[in-house]
């Protein structure tokens, strides 16, 4: 089976292969919002939500065991009639020195807490936490991105404290003089950290498929953790059997992909499409005789 994670169905275009698969293939019920969860979708761990941060720096430093993380990636938020618009998440191509320029009015902050802020990459920040730290599910960037970012600060009463620590990290970075220097320079300021993927590194964890195709970093560890065999989406070979994820949501090309998938599908004889908005499609190469279903 060929599972391919694909970008919101809104930007996914009309061309005729896709309104053919749409017409013709099996409407599944939809699936959660957002990349994270169409991609978690095909791996399991031990319990909870995805722990996106303990992973993320297990792969890049390799010491998350023992510990809580919570992913804290600065990002750029727009303010507007009626809220704040997430823009930009740890995509603001930050040097060393900028970030840590930026961290170091937030670490006592942290540090009151009893967490320590860790620069994992330049873009990529974490909050170290106790091992018995429960942080708040906040929504992975990828469903916040483009919307108000405030409805989805938890809500309930218990969790006062952390909209307490996101607001005043907020208006730290906002007093910060390094994001006017930005600002001058046509960059994006970082005005914002997005908390979200909290929890501690999975014991296990499995998956049903054979190998993934991505350049996306959380399925490169969860794939690598499942031990499932990881490529870069340009080796994909439409014709290799085995239970395939082809991981085409950052880098869609509809001209060069849809008739990709097209030959692999007769290989396979059947796809799964996971769009990030949470539409689903099964398409089999037996519903090419589906001709009663028009495609205009």
């Amino acid at each position: 089976m060929l599972h391919v994670l694909l970008p919101n169905f809104a930007h996914c275009g009309q061309d005729r292969l896709l309104r053919t698969w749409l017409i013709r293939g099996d409407r599944l019920p939809d699936a959660a919002h957002g990349y994270s969860a169409a991609l978690g979708a095909h791996f399991r761990w031990p319990s909870g939500d995805l722990p996106a941060g303990a992973l993320l720096r297990e792969a890049e430093r390799g010491d998350a065991e023992g510990d809580t993380w919570l992913c804290a990636d600065p990002a750029f938020v727009q303010p507007d009639m009626t809220g704040a618009r997430m823009l930009a998440c740890g995509t603001l191509d930050l040097t060393a020195e900028e970030a840590e320029s930026l961290a170091r009015p937030l670490r006592p902050l942290f540090g009151d807490r009893g967490f320590l802020l860790e620069l994992t990459t330049p873009s990529r920040w974490h909050l170290r936490m106790p091992r018995d730290a429960q942080p708040p599910a906040f929504a992975a960037p990828d469903r916040v991105l483009g919307d108000d970012l405030l409805t989805y600060l938890p809500q309930d009463a218990r969790h006062a404290s952390w909209r307490e620590l996101f607001n005043e990290a907020q208006i730290l970075l906002h007093q910060h003089p390094l994001n006017a220097e930005r600002r001058a320079r046509g960059q994006m300021p970082v005005n914002c950290l997005w908390l979200w993927g909290g929890g501690r590194l999975p014991s296990w964890v499995k998956a049903d498929i054979e190998r993934i195709h991505t350049h996306d970093a959380l399925a490169r560890v969860l794939a690598e953790r499942a031990r499932v065999a990881v490529a870069d989406v340009q080796d994909f070979d439409p014709d290799a059997a085995g239970d395939v994820l082809l991981d085409l949501e950052a880098g869609l090309r509809p001209e060069a992909h849809w008739p990709l998938l097209e030959r692999a599908l007769k290989r396979h004889k059947a796809m799964h499409l996971d769009f990030a908005s949470g539409e689903r499609m099964l398409v089999r190469h037996a519903h090419r005789w589906r001709i009663w279903r028009k495609v205009a």
